[in-house]
């Protein structure tokens, strides 16, 4: 199954800027959940949510979890 474009707009935003960095990204009817096993990264990510909205070209609610 393809996945949406915001999708693979965050994973790669990740994988660019992260040094390969995997994240599970989840669409919801209002969100977009992105879950990441390190505390770090999902830290890091908070600090750049401005610009991983920009690169993901949505508006819908960016959340990030660790798990």
């Amino acid at each position: 199954m393809d996945e949406p474009p915001e999708v693979r707009a965050i994973k790669e935003y990740v994988r660019r800027y992260y040094n390969d960095a995997t994240v599970k990204v989840t669409v919801q009817p209002h969100t977009i959940v992105v879950a990441a096993r390190s505390a770090a990264l999902i830290g890091s990510l908070r600090l750049n949510l401005p610009k991983l909205q920009a690169a993901s070209g949505t508006d819908k609610r960016i959340m990030l979890r660790v798990g």
